[in-house]
């Protein structure tokens, strides 16, 4: 398996050079990311619950998709290149605003990114890489706030995060 390797940025998003992904999350290096909001015609935000192998946030729902363009990959391709991997399917996609966080873990790693969310919508066949997703559900956004207050552990702290930045709504 070949080795994964994250664009690092500064606070303005200009490229500083690469670094292997690992690395870059255990030295909680500044890196560009992407999480992609997905809605269906009834305005529901599509959720993946994280394979249960991933090395952080394993088992937890979070958004539809995130990840991080390649080297010589748009932000925006990566994001199209990733739904396709892990849920199966693509759709046109908006970005609305980035935002940087950093997010320390319990196994030693932070993610430290400038993250690009994007939108957009699908009405169709999911297909889950089980590599990647152990399961997807589509929530009305209301119902989605409600559950996230009741029991916060169950989803990442980057959805969370994103969800005090955009309106949730399609």
């Amino acid at each position: 398996m070949s080795k994964e390797f994250v664009i690092l940025v500064d606070e303005n998003d200009n490229e500083l050079g690469t670094m292997e992904k690992m690395e870059a999350h255990e030295k909680a290096i500044l890196h560009r990311a992407f999480s992609v909001l997905i809605y269906n015609t009834e305005g529901e935000l599509l959720l993946q619950q994280r394979a249960h192998n991933k090395y952080h946030s394993a088992g937890l729902w979070t958004n539809a998709c995130c990840s991080h363009p390649r080297a010589g990959e748009t932000t925006e391709e990566a994001a199209h290149r990733r739904l396709m991997e892990e849920l199966g399917f693509d759709c046109d996609l908006k970005l609305v605003q980035s935002f940087i966080y950093k997010a320390p873990f319990d196994n030693g790693l932070t993610e430290h990114e400038l993250d690009h969310i994007f939108k957009g919508n699908f009405k169709g066949e999911i297909v889950p890489n089980p590599e990647e997703v152990s399961a997807v559900r589509w929530v009305e956004p209301n119902l989605l706030l409600q559950e996230i207050e009741r029991t916060p552990e169950q989803f990442t702290v980057w959805f969370k995060m994103i969800l005090t930045k955009v309106t949730i709504t399609a």
